[in-house]
């Protein structure tokens, strides 16, 4: 009983810090979308709406490295094998070699981006600059959610949660100051986004100068092999990462043939607030990985098997909160992103938020579910169950509901892929 009571409380050590840590990093993406739409009105968030794919994807890499390479850390701790913190330079280096694609796309042709994307020439014109300065700080936000990821796996889930909630602070307070009173617009946004992962950067290495801090920064050779370790074990987060990007492309593509440009104003209003619903289910997620990893690194798989459901429970009683908010206050969230008051997209907005989040049910059981199925190595399962929450399923029933049922089909598409995920998930875990 005492064990149970001890492994509980580290459990909560570590998961709520991380849940306030990813909330904060989620705010970022509504003061943008709020600041926006207040500048720029619904052509802005048309035009985030449009990029934020790109964001999923750049933190899709960082993700993977990140996370597959700090659990790979802890686990070879936990069984004191040698050389286990050399996967953090290797992160660090990898995460920048991946983050060179993008700084270059965004430099040279962040017009075309947007145009692939979807946008008109009025929303190219809005989103270009934008788009332009975010994927020049690539590198930033892969290093951000690397060293955050390393941080919290050395035993300091609070400065990891302080240093992700003060780069979304300083995101929010800037996007202000830069938008508003310097009248920078959508550059503005672009710059506060973009230099609010050095914040947290700058705020994770106070880490290293403790004295309990047993992870250092050591000189490495690059080694493939390190990354595609971490590659395999991260690939879930990775596909966590890229099922929003995917979501969001895919649905950006049906919903302008369906309704234009007011119903990707719409969804980018869902979209976002999703993110935020989201971002407590990976803050549970990735709060409790180091202590799986490392009770699974033991051999303590009934303590593994504890913590995953202390995981689901917490999760489901925050997806049951979240749903009633969004079926009883959808027309007030709408409002607050419509400076406009534009009717036809608050219309369409209102009656997406009923459907889209009864994802909810099931997105926090399957996130938690890989989370741990990738956190104790079983890479296989974690890799299927990801690929049809976050790609297969998604495009195809996406494709035959908006067919089908039109914009209704589209709402109901992601709770539709939830639903079978978590079936699979389920079995996946009993197999064990």
């Amino acid at each position: 009983m005492k064990k149970e009571k001890s492994l509980l409380a580290q459990f909560f050590g570590y998961v709520v810090p991380n849940i306030f840590g990813m909330l904060g990093m989620s705010a970022y993406v509504l003061a943008d979308t709020y600041f926006i739409s207040k500048a720029q009105g619904a052509a802005g968030i048309t035009a985030l709406n449009l990029v934020l794919p790109i964001y999923n994807i750049i933190y899709a890499f960082g993700s993977m490295t990140a996370l597959g390479s700090a659990t790979e850390y802890k686990i070879m701790t936990a069984q004191g094998k040698k050389n286990a913190e050399s996967y953090f330079a290797n992160a660090l280096i990898f995460a920048f070699i991946l983050s060179i694609p993008f700084m270059a796309a965004g430099l040279l042709f962040p017009d075309k981006i947007l145009r692939f994307m979807g946008a008109d020439e009025a929303i190219t014109v809005v989103g270009t600059q934008y788009t332009r300065i975010f994927m020049s700080f690539a590198p930033f936000f892969m290093w951000n959610y690397v060293v955050a990821a390393f941080v919290r796996n050395d035993n300091d889930p609070k400065t990891a949660m302080i240093a992700t909630f003060s780069s979304s602070i300083f995101n929010v307070i800037f996007d202000y100051i830069l938008m508003f009173p310097l009248g920078m617009g959508m550059p503005g946004a672009a710059l506060a986004t973009a230099f609010s992962p050095v914040v947290g950067i700058l705020i994770c290495i106070t880490h290293f100068f403790k004295k309990d801090a047993s992870l250092k920064l050591k000189k490495t050779i690059p080694s493939l092999k390190k990354q595609i370790t971490a590659c395999k074990i991260g690939f879930s987060a990775f596909i966590g990462e890229i099922s929003s990007a995917v979501i969001l492309l895919v649905f950006n593509t049906l919903i302008l043939r369906l309704t234009g440009n007011n119903g990707v104003a719409a969804y980018g209003v869902i979209a976002n607030v999703y993110i935020v619903t989201v971002s407590i289910f990976n803050g549970i997620t990735q709060g409790g990985q180091p202590l799986i990893s490392e009770t699974y690194g033991r051999g303590e798989i009934d303590s593994s098997g504890k913590i995953l459901k202390y995981s689901w429970i917490m999760a489901e009683i925050a997806a049951l909160i979240m749903l009633a908010v969004m079926m009883i206050f959808p027309a007030e969230i709408t409002a607050i992103f419509n400076s406009e008051k534009n009717a036809e997209m608050a219309e369409i907005a209102v009656s997406g938020f009923r459907l889209y989040f009864l994802c909810l049910l099931f997105s926090g059981f399957n996130i938690v579910g890989i989370g741990y199925l990738g956190a104790t190595e079983q890479a296989l399962k974690s890799f299927l169950s990801s690929i049809f929450r976050g790609l297969v399923g998604v495009v195809i029933i996406a494709f035959v509901f908006s067919v089908l049922f039109g914009m209704t089909g589209i709402w109901l598409t992601v709770p539709m892929v939830e639903f079978i995920t978590a079936i699979m998930v389920t079995l996946f875990i009993k197999s064990k």
